[in-house]
């Protein structure tokens, strides 16, 4: 690789699934797989209710919309319940973004957003993406000590 084209160092962070039913998306994942469902946390400026299901160093989301008009509900009205996004990890998400930009790549987001767990998120648009919406994820200081914590409890 020429020195004009650095990979971009990503990590996978989670993977967004909508829900319609969140009783029935919580009696598959906790009751069926016995996985551990985090406290959900609301994103207000989206209208959803995130609740992080840990699976190795990844996570998956299961997105619970909190109103009608949310992007989850709409997503959920259109397609059905399912496979939303993936969210990519880097370090600093402006400078993805920037790289994203001159590369001609279509963003949603061309500045980040407050996202859960105190991150920074950026959405690419799924045109760019061969059909899949990917989010970046820049994760707080304080989001480094949860995850580190929470990796020492395994």
């Amino acid at each position: 690789m020429s020195g004009l084209q650095v990979a971009m160092k990503a990590i996978l962070d989670h993977v967004g699934i909508a829900v319609a039913d969140l009783s029935e998306a919580l009696t598959f994942y906790r009751d069926a797989l016995g996985l551990e469902i985090e406290p959900p946390e609301l994103v207000a400026s989206q209208s959803v209710r995130a609740h992080f299901v840990p699976a190795g160093e990844s996570a998956l989301e299961l997105l619970e919309a909190t109103s009608a008009d949310s992007p989850i509900a709409k997503y959920v009205a259109r397609r059905g319940p399912g496979l939303h996004h993936i969210t990519l990890r880097v370090d600093d998400i402006r400078a993805a973004l920037a790289r994203l930009t001159a590369r001609g790549v279509r963003l949603i987001d061309e500045a980040p957003r407050a996202g859960t767990h105190g991150s920074l998120v950026a959405f690419i648009h799924p045109s760019s993406a061969h059909g899949v919406l990917v989010e970046l994820k820049e994760v707080s200081i304080e989001g480094r000590e949860a995850q580190s914590k929470h990796s020492k409890k395994k």
